[in-house]
């Protein structure tokens, strides 16, 4: 981890030990992981709700009706092993119906064990399916061809359940452990098998299906979220005293400049190629960042509910939602939304350390209604113009008229799969002018080997305002964030651009003069 800067004369303030550190990474990762499970049983819930509510009267869950033919004697199914004689309840039954297809025709359907359906058809002309696709409906059957005439089947006394004659037949099994074989002929056992089949189950266990998910998606979802907020808690809290009151705070009455600062200092001179392989390199970080928005949706959620009856944002949450943006932004500067610097991002949620920077001034109080709309209906506007900035999504349809859908995302943990070119805040399908711009800048540096200076101001000045709406959004700050490009490394209201000292932000690695 990157030191942190102190100020001068400033002394340490409380920080979480290196074991309070631990357990606060360890709460956060089990209560994410509880959280997708949490997540996964309700969405899983609702989907097998949906499901059960195509139940016929019966209570059976029915396939469509599908055809099969096959000139054999014998239309058999893959075998079908089952082993359920240590479950101490009814696992359910299946149920198959078929009818001949030809007319005046009669249908044999029965199951049997493998074995003895095995022996019945020795030597006889068959055909087992091997595959079958829904969309659209295709079978593969394998043939097995034989001399063999095989007797009337309904004269079989080996079959589990079976049934034979005209129209339609139905049979219906309980789910018993063996090897077992479906089989389908024509009654008089007859070569030339059409007929229509169809397949349905049934299970008392499916009607408690959704309502065990429901409950234990929801107990896992609680106890993550309680997990995921304190490690949040604990994480927000592990900086000293000197950086609780942010560095270029500004006393009461006299903000002119926005309280979310973004800075990028650019760093020269760049690897020509290294761009070509940061989208590798910063993997850890997107895997990492993924789940630090996960838990940063829980903790901004929990955050909101506080302002409304408090009117104040948690601190160590604040600290923590602010952490995971600083973060973002860094490997955004080191990767494909600026490529600004070859110094690798640490691993931090604390400032400094780093030539690209990202810091929110803490508020003592929050309005309790604007945390109601601010979020979404307020912010619509930014939005739709951070969605240009990232990547549109235009979509035509030519048959209702013409219609224009954008995608606004303000997270960072998406990426394409190369990792080229969308934006480190969001991606769409269409242009993405922050992704164009950093395109010509990789070009520039591969041909050229310089960062042109006014390309990079204006690089900073997109990435500004998308941080400053993700700050608002976030429920960070209630200020309206500009409509400005303010470009350039320093953010106006930093203290070097305020002060008109030109003095870089302190990290570890050397610095280098700018070409």
């Amino acid at each position: 981890m990157a030191n942190v800067p102190m100020h001068p004369g400033s002394a340490p303030g409380p920080a979480t030990r290196g074991g309070s550190k631990a357990g606060a990474i360890v709460a956060l990762v089990l209560g994410i992981l509880l959280a997708l499970l949490g997540v996964g049983g309700i969405i899983g819930g609702a989907a097998s709700a949906a499901v059960l509510n195509q139940q016929d009267g019966d209570g059976y869950l029915t396939a469509p009706m599908r055809s099969f033919s096959t000139t054999s004697y014998a239309l058999v199914s893959p075998p079908a092993e089952i082993s359920v004689a240590e479950v101490p309840f009814d696992v359910g039954r299946l149920r198959f119906t078929a009818e001949s297809t030809e007319p005046g025709g009669e249908v044999f359907i029965g199951i049997g064990p493998r074995a003895e359906v095995r022996k019945y058809l020795k030597g006889v002309h068959t055909s087992e399916i091997t595959e079958v696709r829904i969309s659209p409906f295709r079978v593969q059957y394998r043939d097995t061809t034989g001399p063999v005439v095989p007797g009337s089947p309904d004269k079989q006394d080996f079959w589990a359940s079976s049934a034979s004659g005209p129209g339609t037949q139905q049979i219906t099994m309980e789910l018993l452990t063996g090897d077992w074989e479906l089989v389908i002929m024509n009654s008089d056992a007859s070569p030339g098998v059409s007929a229509n089949l169809q397949a349905a189950f049934n299970s008392t266990l499916l009607g408690q299906l959704p309502r065990g998910l429901w409950i234990s998606g929801l107990i896992a979802l609680l106890i993550g979220a309680g997990l995921i907020t304190l490690g949040a808690i604990l994480l927000g809290r592990d900086r000293p005293a000197a950086m609780w009151r942010s560095e270029f705070a500004h006393p009461a009455g006299e903000l002119r400049h926005y309280p979310a600062r973004l800075e990028g200092h650019l760093d020269a001179p760049l690897s020509r190629g290294l761009w070509l392989v940061k989208w590798l390199l910063a993997i850890p970080h997107f895997f990492v960042l993924f789940f630090l928005w996960f838990a940063l949706i829980f903790t901004t959620i929990i955050s909101g509910f506080s302002i409304l009856f408090t009117g104040r944002y948690p601190r160590p949450l604040f600290d923590f939602a602010v952490g995971v943006l600083r973060w973002s932004w860094r490997v955004a500067f080191y990767s494909y939304s600026a490529l600004a610097t070859d110094v690798y991002p640490p691993f931090t949620l604390a400032p400094g350390g780093y030539p690209a920077d990202f810091d929110v001034d803490y508020p003592e109080r929050l309005s309790r209604g604007l945390v109601l709309v601010k979020w979404w209906l307020l912010a619509i506007p930014h939005l739709v113009i951070v969605s240009v900035f990232t990547g549109a999504v235009w979509s035509w349809w030519n048959q209702n008229g013409t219609s224009v859908s954008w995608n606004t995302t303000n997270d960072f943990s998406q990426w394409d799969d190369s990792g080229m070119w969308a934006s480190d805040v969001g991606q769409g399908a269409g242009f993405s002018l922050l992704g164009i711009l950093v395109l010509i800048a990789a070009l520039m540096l591969l041909f050229t080997g310089n960062y042109q200076r006014p390309l990079f101001d204006l690089v900073m000045g997109i990435n500004r305002w998308i941080y400053r709406v993700s700050a608002y959004t976030l429920l960070l700050r209630d200020e309206y964030p500009p409509f400005r490009l303010d470009q350039g490394a320093q953010d106006p209201g930093s203290e070097e651009a305020r002060t008109g000292l030109d003095t870089p932000p302190p990290y570890d690695a050397p610095r280098r003069s700018a070409e």
